[in-house]
């Protein structure tokens, strides 16, 4: 039986630099979901009723626990996704730090509307409560970053969860529940259990005791998780996979967007769901990028993700290394150009991918229109910015998208017409705590990070408080007559 077959049991979390394992674990089954879920629930009403000051300062010890542990998480995160030290180190480590500090924060910071009187005599305020269990799945292309951006703003809103990270990639998740617990968080409000998606998945998103279910990850796996969280009638939040397009106007500094395309389609090794995939340039100035990308492309290092002198390290596992070089192959025997790469590289234990560049595939065709989640860029010429924007929304999905001009009017016109829950003007991939992050379409609903998640997290209840003391209103008069 091949081990990937495992569905509990040993686990063996592996290194895609070299096939080694990193550690070997126990995966969880539907009984286990069960006890996490169990002890959700038997926390929520103690932690529902904490106040927002003290779940703010157990998230600055929380914060304060990952610095203290900063190059361990490094390490981790590296060894168990093969990213670069560099990418863990400016990125994910201290990006999941920021994220913490900021949700700390925010807990004290709970919004409504004024309490006010709308109609005479009765007081109306809004309550905003925590919805109970949460029930989330996160994806394994930014174990940390997706483990706090799941756990943050649920736990800061008042509600308990149960996290399933994904089984490829569980290390760091697990080391944020111990620092939870050394934190002074409560037994019970923090919840990870590793487990094979279609069983420990499937009972965690279905199961009757939680209130709500976010999911991260394929937009194929999400409509299964809507189809199970909506027989619960439960709360759903799917940030799902994404196309990003990449257009580049005439007037584009050209320099700029080709540096940008890399940076958006190389950075996690292309594993991203913003990463820039599909890039439609105009005609005018098509030639001269392509042969930037080329350029710019066949110098990107490839290799082992400790040496500091590496850009990009391998894809997180075989099967997704087999995925890519299925796409490209097929690109290429359909008729597209690979101007750069593809072809698998280095350690043959390990899952290394060249970074690639096509150009003469079709809009429609599958390279550029299905989310591939490798170093894969796709060039399409465009004539005008109609048509140009036309091509850019012209895709079931809609997380990200960027524009490149140094003209005002192109940018505005790009901001308001491009179909994307982000959108980047001559930048592609910067994201930030204070900000949303979420799409649009097949790329799901529900923000991710800033304020605007507390939205996902909290129930709003309106309270009317009578303030006449009377015990006749005057509304009565339209279902019984009042005695003067």
């Amino acid at each position: 039986m091949n081990e990937r077959d495992v569905t509990q049991g040993d686990w063996k979390v592996i290194n895609p630099a070299n096939g080694s394992v990193v550690e070997t674990i126990q995966l969880a089954g539907v009984e286990q979901v069960h006890q996490a879920v169990a002890a959700a629930r038997q926390a929520f009403p103690m932690w529902s009723r904490t106040t927002p000051g003290e779940r703010s300062a157990l998230l600055l010890a929380l914060a304060r626990r990952l610095e203290e542990r900063f190059e361990e998480y490094v390490q981790v995160e590296s060894t168990q996704t093969g990213k670069p030290l560099r990418l863990c180190r400016e990125f994910d480590v201290p990006g999941s730090i920021d994220n913490i500090y900021f949700f700390a924060g925010i807990a004290r910071n709970l919004e409504g509307k004024a309490s006010v009187e709308w109609v005479s005599n009765l007081n109306s305020s809004i309550r905003r409560e925590p919805v109970g269990v949460i029930g989330s799945i996160a994806p394994w292309n930014y174990p940390l970053q997706m483990a706090v951006w799941k756990i943050l703003p649920a736990i800061a809103a008042g509600n308990t969860i149960v996290l399933k990270p994904a089984e490829l990639t569980p290390l760091t998740a697990l080391m944020l529940v111990e620092d939870c617990l050394a934190a002074g968080f409560p037994p019970g409000v923090v919840n990870v259990v590793v487990g094979i998606g279609r069983i420990v998945g499937e009972a965690l998103v279905s199961h009757p005791e939680v209130d709500m279910v976010s999911f991260t990850g394929s937009t194929a796996v999400g409509r299964r998780v809507m189809e199970l969280a909506t027989g619960g009638i439960k709360r759903v939040h799917l940030e799902l996979g994404g196309k990003a397009p990449f257009v580049v106007f005439a007037d584009a500094d050209l320099d700029a967007a080709i540096q940008g395309a890399a940076a958006g389609a190389l950075i996690n090794t292309g594993q991203d769901c913003t990463a820039a995939t599909r890039a439609y340039v105009d005609s005018s100035i098509y030639p001269q990028f392509v042969e930037g990308v080329r350029t710019l492309f066949g110098s990107i290092r490839v290799g082992d993700p400790g040496d500091p002198s590496t850009d990009i390290g391998p894809l997180t596992s075989k099967a997704q290394q087999e995925r890519v070089v299925g796409f490209v192959n097929r690109a290429r025997d359909a008729g597209a150009l690979i101007e750069v790469g593809g072809q698998v590289t280095g350690d043959p234990n390990g899952a290394y991918y060249l970074p690639t560049v096509i150009t003469g595939a079709d809009h429609d065709s599958e390279i550029a229109s299905e989310e591939i989640f490798g170093p894969v860029l796709v060039v399409i010429p465009f004539n005008g910015d109609d048509e140009g924007l036309a091509l850019a929304n012209d895709s079931r999905y809609g997380l990200a998208a960027s524009a490149w001009t140094t003209s005002v009017i192109r940018s505005e016109r790009a901001q308001r017409e491009l179909n994307a829950g982000t959108v980047w003007i001559n930048d592609h991939i910067p994201i930030m705590s204070e900000m949303p992050h979420g799409g649009f379409n097949g790329s799901g609903f529900g923000k991710d990070m800033s304020t605007y998640s507390l939205d996902e997290y909290t129930r709003i209840k309106h309270v009317a408080v009578d303030i006449s003391g009377d015990a006749q209103k005057e509304w009565h008069r339209t279902i019984f007559s009042i005695k003067e």
